[in-house]
């Protein structure tokens, strides 16, 4: 998203995908099992993983490879789902046996923090919801949006007031509403929900089980480090997971500052039964280095 963070590979954006989710990625989902996947499926057996992270991966990271061989990469890693996709590419994450682990709703820069975002946020999580839970999936994103000269107290009432109204029938759907943690230092300037302690007391203040954070490890490296000890104490807020290696949200290897063996035992000590979704833009071949990072993850 933002800057560096928005460019996937094939030049599709997730800021795109978060505009118009289901264009032509239905398309793509009906095509065969050829060229990278073949070549995936040739390459990988289906991994025996010890299955203590639930992981995932965000489609917008490969752009260029269609859905279709995509899913099957990614069935035979391990991976059980995929994160930001909508209605048009479930039929091929079925097909595969895959979950559609956090549906798109809410932009990034208008969210709920101004009330007179409130009407068009709260149907397009509505509409999304429903879709949701008739699939049996888990989580619709949603967005804090940006700050405009808007105070952080007052940008956190204006959330909590807009997330009470929904609230109630994502209780009763089942489907858990994550509000995503962005950091505004350099991928998305003036993003209001930029600190896990300010995602935190809206969460809380909504007072809802199925309102929760999505805790965007790349990000919150940038804002305010000191990951381990942040997600140990406020995990029972948090409702989805999103990886990214820093800087530069590339690989997850050793290549950058953090290490995820550490992180992921931490999340799977800490009973965490929610989805960690790979969001890094792979700058070597893609579907090895996603290879590459379900294996690290895998503790």
């Amino acid at each position: 998203m933002g800057d560096r963070d928005t460019e996937g590979r094939g030049g599709m954006s997730r800021r795109e995908l978060l505009k118009g989710v289901a264009g032509g990625a239905a398309a793509m989902a009906a095509m065969g099992l050829t060229g990278t996947a073949a070549r995936a499926e040739e390459k990988m057996e289906a991994p025996k993983l010890k299955g203590r992270i639930k992981q995932s991966v965000s489609k917008w990271c490969y752009g260029k490879i269609p859905m279709k061989e995509f899913c099957q990469a990614c069935a035979a890693m391990g991976i059980k789902g995929v994160d930001l996709v909508g209605p048009g590419d479930w039929p091929a994450l079925k097909e595969f046996g895959l979950v559609g682990t956090c549906t798109p709703a809410v932009g990034i820069g208008k969210g709920m923090n101004r009330k007179e975002n409130h009407e068009g946020c709260l149907a397009a999580m509505r509409k999304a919801i429903e879709q949701t839970a008739e699939a049996g999936f888990p989580n619709v994103i949603t967005m804090s949006g940006n700050r405009e000269g808007l105070s952080d107290e007052e940008g956190a009432k204006n959330c909590v007031e807009g997330l009470k109204q929904i609230a109630g029938f994502a209780e009763e759907k089942k489907v858990t509403l994550v509000m995503e943690l962005l950091n505004s230092k350099r991928d998305h300037k003036d993003y209001q929900c930029d600190h896990t302690a300010w995602g935190v007391e809206v969460v809380k203040k909504v007072g809802s089980p199925r309102v929760k954070l999505l805790y965007d490890i790349y990000h919150m490296q940038i804002m305010e480090g000191d990951v381990i000890a942040t997600l140990k104490a406020n995990i029972q807020y948090i409702g989805h997971i999103h990886t990214g290696g820093v800087p530069g949200r590339n690989e997850i290897d050793d290549t950058q500052e953090l290490y995820y063996p550490a992180i992921m035992r931490a999340i799977a000590d800490s009973k965490y039964d929610g989805y960690v979704a790979h969001e890094f833009v792979p700058k070597r071949d893609p579907l090895t280095s996603l290879k590459q990072a379900v294996a690290i993850c895998d503790v």
